[in-house]
């Protein structure tokens, strides 16, 4: 069978590394899913996710020209989950009570502009 970027397959778990887990498409054509590509979100070890002989849907991402190597994923097969608040990136605000705005500069700025115009003249 020939795959193309884009095919949806299933495909058999046949062995796995740190990196990734190899996938079997058919009796003669293998792929690799990357583990940034197991699933929405960080994987610390692929091995709670896949184990040998699980059978899996996976999307063709890439294929090699020069090696005919296959890239897979299941990530993009996927709904987009909801980021849970344990994983959401924090932002702090500084002066995050004071209302200042842009008074500082605005205060500031004729003091600026009469030192560069004398900069100029200067120079």
């Amino acid at each position: 069978m020939t795959y193309k970027i884009g095919d949806v397959v299933t495909g058999c778990v046949t062995g796995i590394q740190p990196y990734g887990a190899f996938i079997a498409l058919d009796d003669k054509v293998q792929g690799l899913i990357h583990i940034s590509e197991c699933q929405h979100g960080y994987v610390k070890d692929i091995k709670s996710l896949l184990k040998v002989g699980d059978k899996v849907q996976v999307q063709v991402l890439d294929i090699d020209e020069f090696t005919q190597k296959i890239s897979l994923s299941m990530r993009t097969l996927e709904k987009h989950a909801e980021v849970s608040s344990k994983f959401r990136r924090k932002h702090y605000w500084t002066s995050r009570d004071d209302k200042i705005g842009f008074t500082p500069i605005a205060a500031n700025l004729s003091g600026w502009i009469t030192d560069a115009l004398k900069n100029l003249v200067i120079k």
